[in-house]
């Protein structure tokens, strides 16, 4: 398959590859940010690399810039090149009345105005909120706080393979995804 052909596959950062917090858990940190306790979902490493031979791979994060691309830099194995790291400033802005709260959501057309086909885009991230607009290419994991014999990123790793070929990602059934396998 060259290239082109690969589905991008967009990961979110906080709560979905790490977990960043101002109160340390039982156990070590990985590393420390300014005032957090950084924590790598178990498998990050793994979990990457081998997507990385099966998709394109991109992070989108609702966090701050500097924040998202330094820790981006902190957890990327060496080898792994991303299609773009977006931060809070790709997030559009809206108001959640059921929530009761604005919510920065990640908008997946901003993707397609950079050439990206969205019938060969997935979004993966613990915050359906973020993601709401994009139905049809979301994957919801469960939140990442800092358990060490979470799996997620294994049980994730095959429902992907299984559809890394797919021609249209929106045809798919996502709801219940871990069920599939």
């Amino acid at each position: 398959m060259n290239i082109e052909e690969k589905i991008l596959l967009i990961l979110d950062l906080d709560e979905t590859l790490i977990h960043a917090t101002d109160k340390k858990l039982e156990i070590d940190p990985d590393f420390e940010y300014a005032e957090y306790f950084v924590y790598r979902r178990p498998n990050l490493y793994e979990f990457l690399n081998e997507m990385a031979e099966h998709f394109k791979l991109a992070i989108w994060s609702s966090a701050d810039d500097k924040y998202v691309n330094e820790i981006v830099n902190i957890i990327r194995p060496g080898e792994i090149t991303f299609e773009f790291v977006w931060a809070r400033s790709r997030c559009t802005l809206r108001r959640d009345y059921a929530l009761d709260r604005y919510v920065r959501e990640k908008r997946l057309k901003k993707i397609k105005k950079q050439g990206f086909r969205l019938e060969k885009t997935l979004i993966v991230d613990d915050s359906p909120e973020k993601t709401r607009d994009n139905f049809g290419n979301a994957i919801y994991i469960d939140p990442f706080e800092g358990n060490q014999k979470d799996n997620e990123l294994i049980i994730l790793s095959n429902f992907l393979k299984s559809i890394k070929d797919s021609d249209n990602v929106r045809t798919i059934e996502k709801r219940g995804w871990r069920n599939k396998l």
